[in-house]
């Protein structure tokens, strides 16, 4: 099991990729924008989302960190803009550690299916730290 760092900006992961690149000296390792992503007919990604990062990830000094732009009309705080990510192919493990910290937390997405991942949730703990869970396929 991993936990990776994951960003989150408003509009400006694209702008912060490139000072990362050039600050560490490194190159971004995957780029999927939200109009790349899967469509559901039933959630139709607006026209000013589709260009927006939806998940990028790049290897600085040996950590693997991970980036996205705020989806248009959620929340955005400086500051309160890093998650964890736990990334393992440990199912039970994942289920387990979710459970835990889902009790007095709040829950922004409960543990489903998505197109990237048999098991992905996304969970804000009781002290109010984000967490993201994706089982990583082997």
């Amino acid at each position: 099991m991993a936990i990776n760092v994951y960003l989150v900006f408003n509009g400006k992961t694209r702008e912060a990729i490139e000072l990362y690149k050039e600050a560490f000296q490194t190159q971004e390792t995957q780029i999927m924008t939200f109009g790349e992503g899967h469509q559901n007919d039933e959630y139709p990604i607006p026209e000013e989302a589709k260009d927006l990062v939806m998940h990028a990830r790049m290897t600085i000094m040996g950590s693997e960190i991970m980036f996205s732009d705020t989806f248009p009309g959620q929340p955005h705080t400086v500051g309160n803009n890093v998650t964890l990510s736990v990334l393992t192919d440990d199912e039970e493990k994942l289920r387990y550690a979710f459970d835990v910290l889902k009790r007095d937390g709040n829950v922004q997405m409960e543990l489903q299916e998505t197109f990237w991942s048999k098991c992905y949730g996304n969970v804000a703990d009781k002290f109010g730290v984000e967490w993201q869970f994706n089982l990583e396929q082997a």
